[in-house]
C-alpha cells in the first residue's frame, strides 16, 4: 500500500512537472506570433491555412469512415452500377477549386506586403561573414561588427571546462547587437562577402538569403520593445553555428542617443587618423620643397 501510494505521490509530481508553464512552453510545436506586424499576419495566415486543412480532414475522414462502416458487405451493400456521373464530377471538381482560392487570396496578399518596403524609415546594410555580421546605417554614417558574445566563445571552445548551461544565451549572445528604434519601419538590405548565409531572426518572421554579390531585402516593424535573437540560417561551413543574430528594440529617445554615441565614437577615432594623414602630407610638401630649393 506504502509502495502504491508512493507510486502515485511520484507519478503526479511528474504530470505536474511536465504540464508546468516552462514545460509546455518548451514543447510549443506552432508558429511564433512575434513581434512584427509581418510576424502577426503570417501567423494568421498559418492559422487560417491550418483550420482549413482541419476541417477538410474532418470532412473526408467522417464520410469515409461513415462509409466504410454503413456499405460494407457483411450489411447486404453492393457495389454501385454506375460509371460516370457529370453532376458528381462538377461539384468534386469546384469544391477544390474555390477552396483553393479561398486559400490563394490571403496568401498572396501576406506575400506581397512582406515584399513592400516602401515607407521605410531606416535603412540597414547586413553583410554575412565567416563568422560574424556587419551592420551598416546606411543614412547615418554608422558601421560595425557584430561577433559572437566573449563568454559564449570562451566557452565553446574545446576542453575550456565552462559549464555551458550556466552561460546566459549561451551562443545566441553576441558583442554589438542591432539597435532599431520600436514602431520603426526598418529595411534592411541583405548580402554576404564570402559565403552562403542568412540573416534569420524568428520573432520577425522573417529570414533572407545573404548571397555574394547579390542584396536581398526584407523589412520589419518592431512594435514591443526587448531583446530579439537568431542565427545564421544557411550552412555556412565550420563555426556556422556560432554567428547568432541579436537585435535590440528600444525607444527612439534611448535610439537617438546611442546613435549620438556610435558617431561620436566613429569621429573621434577618426580625427587621430586624419591628423596623422595630414602630417605625412605636411612632411612630404616639406621635402619637395626643400629638393626643389636645392
Amino acid at each position: 500500500m506504502k509502495m502504491k501510494r508512493a507510486l502515485g505521490a511520484i507519478s503526479a509530481t511528474a504530470l505536474a512537472a511536465l504540464w508546468s508553464v516552462p514545460a509546455a512552453a518548451a514543447w510549443t510545436l506552432n508558429l511564433r506570433q512575434g513581434v512584427t506586424e509581418l510576424s502577426h499576419d503570417i501567423y494568421n495566415l498559418h492559422m487560417l491555412i491550418f483550420w482549413i486543412c482541419v476541417a477538410i480532414a474532418v470532412t473526408v475522414f467522417s464520410v469515409m469512415i461513415y462509409s466504410i462502416a454503413t456499405f460494407r458487405k457483411s450489411k447486404g451493400a453492393v457495389s454501385a452500377s454506375f460509371s460516370h456521373n457529370t453532376t458528381a464530377e462538377v461539384v468534386w471538381t469546384l469544391i477544390p477549386v474555390m477552396i483553393l482560392v479561398a486559400m490563394a487570396i490571403p496568401a498572396a496578399r501576406t506575400l506581397v506586403k512582406i515584399e513592400d518596403t516602401s515607407g521605410s524609415e531606416l535603412t540597414i546594410k547586413v553583410t554575412g561573414y565567416q563568422w560574424k555580421w556587419q551592420y551598416d546605417y546606411v543614412d547615418e554614417g554608422v558601421s560595425y561588427f557584430s561577433t559572437l558574445a566573449q563568454a559564449s566563445n570562451e566557452a565553446r571552445q574545446l576542453d575550456s571546462g565552462v559549464d555551458v548551461y550556466r552561460v546566459e544565451n549561451y551562443l545566441l549572445d553576441v558583442d554589438n547587437p542591432l539597435v532599431v528604434p520600436v514602431n520603426t519601419k526598418v529595411r534592411v538590405l541583405v548580402t554576404a562577402a564570402d559565403v552562403l548565409h542568412a540573416w534569420w531572426v524568428p520573432d520577425f518572421g522573417m529570414k533572407k538569403d545573404a548571397i555574394p554579390g547579390y542584396i536581398n531585402e526584407l523589412w520589419f516593424k518592431a512594435e514591443k520593445v526587448g531583446t530579439y535573437r537568431g542565427q545564421c540560417a544557411e550552412l555556412c561551413g565550420r563555426d556556422h553555428g556560432f554567428m547568432p543574430v541579436v537585435v535590440r528594440v528600444v525607444e527612439q529617445a534611448e535610439y537617438d542617443s546611442w546613435l549620438a554615441g556610435q558617431k561620436a565614437a566613429r569621429q573621434a577615432a577618426a580625427a587621430p587618423a586624419a591628423q596623422t594623414a595630414a602630417a605625412t602630407t605636411n612632411n612630404e610638401t616639406t621635402t619637395v620643397l626643400v629638393a626643389n630649393a636645392e
